[in-house]
């Protein structure tokens, strides 16, 4: 949703943006392109590995370009940091990367074997293999309900609990085994793999993905400039939830414009090109006040 993303976010020539979710340099290309040999770009990742693939993709373009590690939430700090008042625009495409995912070290898929990780930045402590074999069962299923939404997730913290009293779970493989052995027959021939919701909520909770998106959609709109946009892609009805009630209290408020009265989804040409943008979208505000 790159085309309409930057559509919405309208940056002028010459103008300074944000990309608060840098990944692959995917969007901040069409950004640095738009905003000119004369803008400023900023990108910000979790990932540092992220951000020195994004570098060799940005660093032959003739704009200023300041690329961080860090979270999209401490934006204020970040731009301070660069002496940067306010922008013109910010994205947030909250989804995670094929980079990552593809990446069979960093555990975040459970098509891949490897270890139970799912820490976008490497430098924090605590790892999905922690909470799976520390977390008492409550936790665990409050985890696997709330955030992956899973109904099966009393089953699923009960299994979890029982394996790990046999022997640590320590890969993704042996986790996607627990969860399949855990769900009844039937419910394993949906239409996205069984393991999907509880890797999601192990994820989120991992990285605290909900509380950076609340406190960041704050953060993220008090460093727009009057007349600025803030665009998110999110990917889960957690999420899409989250931001939009934060731009309808904006709305509310007088202080933004919600652009996108009800979110944009990907076309059907992006979806059969991309499938994992099935479950996209997209929403808008503007800063007025």
């Amino acid at each position: 949703m790159s085309k309409e993303a930057l559509e919405f976010l309208r940056l002028p020539q010459g103008g300074v943006a944000v990309d608060g979710t840098l990944g692959m340099a995917g969007h901040a290309l069409l950004m640095a392109q738009t905003l000119g040999p004369h803008g400023h770009l900023i990108g910000i990742d979790r990932d540092s590995a992220s951000l020195r693939v994004a570098e060799n993709k940005l660093i032959s373009l003739g704009l200023k370009i300041d690329l961080l590690q860090g979270n999209f939430c401490t934006l204020d700090k970040i731009l301070a940091s660069l002496k940067v008042s306010a922008v013109d625009g910010i994205l947030l495409d909250l989804g995670i990367s094929s980079f990552q995912l593809d990446d069979e070290n960093r555990g975040f898929a459970f098509r891949l074997d490897g270890p139970l990780d799912m820490r976008m930045d490497d430098d924090q402590g605590v790892s999905a293999a922690d909470l799976v074999n520390t977390l008492k069962e409550a936790e665990l299923e409050k985890i696997i309900f709330e955030f992956g939404e899973e109904r099966f997730a009393r089953r699923i913290a009960a299994a979890i609990v029982m394996q790990r009293s046999k022997a640590k779970i320590t890969t993704t493989k042996s986790l996607a085994d627990i969860i399949l052995r855990a769900l009844p027959k039937g419910y394993t021939r949906g239409r996205i793999h069984p393991a999907t919701r509880t890797f999601q909520a192990l994820r989120i909770a991992v990285n605290e993905e909900l509380e950076a998106l609340s406190l960041g959609l704050d953060v993220c709109f008090r460093m727009l400039k009057k007349g600025g946009r803030l665009c998110v892609i999110s990917f889960h009805s957690l999420e899409d939830r989250l931001v939009k009630n934060k731009f309808k209290s904006l709305d509310f408020e007088q202080e933004g414009l919600i652009l996108t009265k009800r979110p944009l989804i990907a076309s059907d040409e992006e979806c059969a090109s991309n499938p994992r943008s099935r479950s996209a979208k997209m929403r808008a505000v503007e800063r007025i006040g």
